[in-house]
């Protein structure tokens, strides 16, 4: 899978959407999330590297949901405090952030004055860190506070997200508006150019922080006993500094992209 789409699964797990039980089934013991869930959705995503183009591809959807410790797509947790409106859990995250070298587009990194040939793909990490959920009639707030464990970047993450769910059309459908800010590490690995790539002549490019907001909104229906059905919409605001790197597509200040899955409850 292109490591490019993987982020926007992150971000539909990360909110239980595939874990949440509704009012007509997919209920687990004494009427929680189910213990697990599977399914298949259809990813649409509008990658900023350069040529890399807006791609579709099918996704597995996997969850499962214990006591204490939970699975949801590429993110592992274990809560170990939680009351009626506060969770506080321990997890791990894969970053499939970046890229590789052969998916981007030759004639594009040419055109923003790069040979291809000079650069180094941008690696798979695995963060760890603690995740904070508060939950009340106000809505929902997700903090989430990573660190590269892999030393891939050496970087680190801080992500806020605010959503009001709502229920409408027999669903749940939570508008959502979020921040994330990337350490100096983190944001030169994935956006910059790296020592490497600058002693063979690439330009030295360093962005330093960035902070990236973000608007979604997410869709969850209940199907029957044991299905249901899941739309994820984000947009997230590149600031200048990811804008201006050499590795992004000219004149592009945002990116996009659409989930649609379904899945079963077990």
């Amino acid at each position: 899978m292109n490591k490019l789409l993987w982020p926007v699964l992150l971000s539909v797990i990360s909110l239980n959407t595939a874990a949440q039980g509704g009012p007509d089934g997919g209920e687990g013991p004494e009427g929680g999330p189910p213990l697990w869930g599977v399914g298949l959705g259809a990813m649409l995503n509008d990658s900023p590297y350069a040529g890399e183009g807006t791609r579709v591809m099918p996704i597995p959807l996997i969850t499962y949901n214990g006591e204490n410790f939970y699975f949801r797509g590429i993110t592992a947790g274990w809560t170990f405090m939680r009351s009626e409106s506060l969770e506080l859990s321990a997890i791990t995250k894969f970053r499939f952030d970046g890229f590789s070298v052969d998916d981007l587009g030759r004639k594009e990194l040419a055109d923003n004055g790069i040979d291809y040939r000079l650069l180094e793909d941008r690696d798979i990490a695995l963060d760890a860190g603690l995740a904070i959920k508060w939950s009340g009639s106000a809505g929902e707030l997700e903090i989430e506070l990573l660190a590269d464990v892999t030393d891939t970047s050496g970087g680190q993450e801080v992500a806020i997200q605010y959503g009001y769910p709502m229920h409408i059309a027999g669903g749940m459908l939570t508008p959502s508006v979020g921040v994330t800010w990337l350490s100096e590490d983190n944001a030169n690995y994935y956006y910059g150019t790296l020592d490497e790539e600058v002693a063979r002549g690439v330009i030295n490019y360093r962005p330093d922080a960035v902070t990236i907001p973000h608007v979604g909104v997410n869709y969850f229906r209940p199907l029957g006993e044991n299905w249901s059905l899941m739309t994820v919409v984000k947009y997230s605001m590149l600031p200048d500094e990811i804008q201006d790197s050499p590795f992004i597509e000219p004149d592009t200040n945002g990116t996009a992209s659409i989930l649609i899955g379904i899945s079963r409850g077990f």
